[in-house]
């Protein structure tokens, strides 16, 4: 599988298809892995897989800390996201390309436009994460962590993690660097050997920064109301999407467009016509 060094930290990729690009920012919250798109949820009922590379060139990637990619520990924000995504971008030579987030992917799109618009041809929101119990569920995952990290010490994270193949999500005690943890000998001994109180005040200042509102995390309101990219919304209506915040996203990005059709009704049959239809919109 093609890798590719962005900001210091190696990133897994793969394209299927052809046509023109479509950056995919995986779903999954801090288990961002290519395979989400097939396997998770509602991805796996609609196949986006099946039908978006029929017509386009999907750009997959595992997101820094996730799956088969690297990471580093540092006060990750959506900006770093950010980064491996354009710095993945120009490793293929794409000046622009379509975009499409899902789930926590939502977040890095909206950031993307935001510091890059002129590299965004249009822009998918599926499933946008956002409401009061993403923000409550999100800090009660970190706080847990953190405990386990104050009571047990690092090396107690790197034999935690190396015990399992649970995510952040299923065990949030081994906290977000549990891939790289597995993946690299190395990077578990640094990681183990880091002091204690400075790794804690990072992770604290991390949470805050990346899941600090109870609507869809992301770009500044402000941010986004000065776009012009055409957008198309789908929403989610559970604890982790609610409704609420895909309809936030619609009242900042002027002229997007909302598809109010329940997650029940978004299925094999209707959803990637529905995608399909924006996109060839845009050429």
């Amino acid at each position: 599988m093609p890798t590719v060094m962005i900001d210091g930290i190696e990133t897994h990729y793969e394209l299927r298809g052809e046509g023109p690009p479509l950056l995919m920012f995986a779903p999954g919250g801090f288990d961002a892995r290519i395979e989400k798109w097939s396997d998770l949820g509602v991805y796996k009922r609609i196949k986006l897989l099946d039908h978006l590379p029929q017509h386009y060139t999907c750009i997959l990637f595992d997101r820094r800390e996730n799956g088969r990619s690297g990471g580093r520990v540092e006060k990750v924000t959506w900006d770093h996201f950010v980064i491996q995504a354009a710095g993945l971008l120009d490793h293929l030579g794409y000046e622009k390309a379509h975009l499409i987030g899902g789930c926590m992917g939502c977040c890095p799109v909206t950031t993307f436009a935001v510091r890059h618009p002129e590299r965004v041809l249009s822009m998918i929101l599926y499933f946008p994460v956002g409401g009061a119990a993403y923000r409550i569920n999100g800090h009660q995952r970190f706080a847990r962590h953190l405990a386990f990290v104050e009571e047990n010490g690092l090396q107690a994270v790197v034999d935690l993690v190396n015990s399992h193949d649970r995510n952040f999500s299923s065990d949030p005690r081994g906290g977000p660097w549990g891939d790289p943890i597995r993946r690299s000998d190395d990077f578990a001994s640094t990681y183990a050997a880091m002091d204690v109180q400075r790794y804690m005040l990072t992770v604290t200042a991390m949470v805050r920064g990346m899941i600090d509102r109870d609507t869809a995390p992301g770009a500044e309101p402000e941010e986004l109301m000065t776009l012009d990219i055409p957008t198309l919304i789908v929403p989610g209506s559970d604890g982790a999407h609610a409704t609420s915040a895909a309809r936030y996203l619609q009242e900042c990005l002027s002229g997007s467009d909302y598809w109010d059709v329940p997650p029940e009704g978004q299925t094999e049959d209707t959803a990637p016509a529905r995608l399909l239809d924006f996109l060839k919109a845009q050429a």
